[in-house]
């Protein structure tokens, strides 16, 4: 019997993985995914629920440091979280981005490390997290910034290579990178509130690791002075939705002041009102 094709989607979004996975082990991808695994870890454990969910990148420990009692970490391919070094406890799950085995609203937090990067609809993934998300849902995502040194350089490279060059891309071919004001209108059509953002990994874009060390100093001073310029960055959204309202962290109305007349002492010690 002849074997099946392949289905085109499918073996392209296997290959974007796998090389994002190769990527990860060289020093800009290690100096990236430690920035990356220092914002998830603020990022995280002030958010609370009972449902947590990491769809892609089980290189990256996003859920250790958040206290729900159910977390998973989901992929469209095998996973294997004791070779990608996973600490946390959490369940594996099999399934597309788009498609998610869940109930509406069912889940309080969902983290996507480059997940609309690798997604084939990237739309219909976020709108996929929507329904997933309670009211007041928090949703985290991580992208790569396509204004950024290192993305100036990846076009860099595939202008060279469209002139014979086989000089390597310096970012993995990861689909096209989504820009933070991009993202950010996505998710107010989608009736999110950004609550947070940030920019990171201002060193050059070096594949070296000593010279990404000696540029550390750009972390801070980047951050400070050209914040847009970060070659990732993280932003963290609520689900809000309209004419409802949360008992449990509503704030108490103002008692009204008693309607009883004052009692005033005079210079006599009399009660007067």
């Amino acid at each position: 019997m002849e074997a099946e094709p392949l289905n085109p989607l499918a073996s392209r979004a296997q290959s974007q993985h796998e090389a994002l996975r190769r990527w990860l082990n060289t020093a800009p991808g290690r100096y990236l995914l430690a920035w990356e695994q220092q914002c998830m870890d603020l990022a995280v454990p002030d958010l609370f629920g009972f449902h947590a969910l990491q769809l892609g990148l089980p290189e990256l420990d996003a859920l250790r440091m958040n206290r729900m009692p159910h977390r998973w970490c989901a992929s469209d391919e095998p996973l294997d979280l004791h070779s990608a070094g996973r600490r946390a406890a959490v369940v594996t799950l099999h399934c597309e981005s788009d498609a998610l085995p869940f109930a509406n609203a069912s889940l309080d937090l969902v983290v996507l490390p480059h997940a609309l990067e690798l997604a084939s609809d990237p739309h219909r993934t976020l709108r996929e997290v929507e329904r997933v998300l309670v009211p007041e849902g928090r949703v985290v995502i991580l992208g790569f910034n396509p204004w950024s040194l290192w993305a100036l350089r990846q076009r860099l490279g595939r202008w060279r290579r469209r002139l014979g060059s086989r000089a390597p891309l310096f970012l993995p071919p990861s689909g096209e990178p989504i820009g933070y004001w991009r993202l950010r209108d996505w998710l107010r059509l989608l009736s999110f509130e950004v609550e947070a953002g940030r920019f990171g990994c201002f060193a050059p874009p070096l594949w070296r690791r000593r010279w990404l060390q000696r540029f550390a100093w750009m972390e801070d001073r980047g951050d400070r002075w050209w914040p847009v310029f970060g070659a990732v960055y993280l932003v963290v959204a609520v689900k809000r939705v309209r004419g409802m309202r949360l008992v449990g962290l509503a704030r108490r109305e103002r008692v009204k002041a008693s309607t009883a007349p004052a009692v005033v002492a005079n210079k006599e010690g009399l009660e007067v009102e």
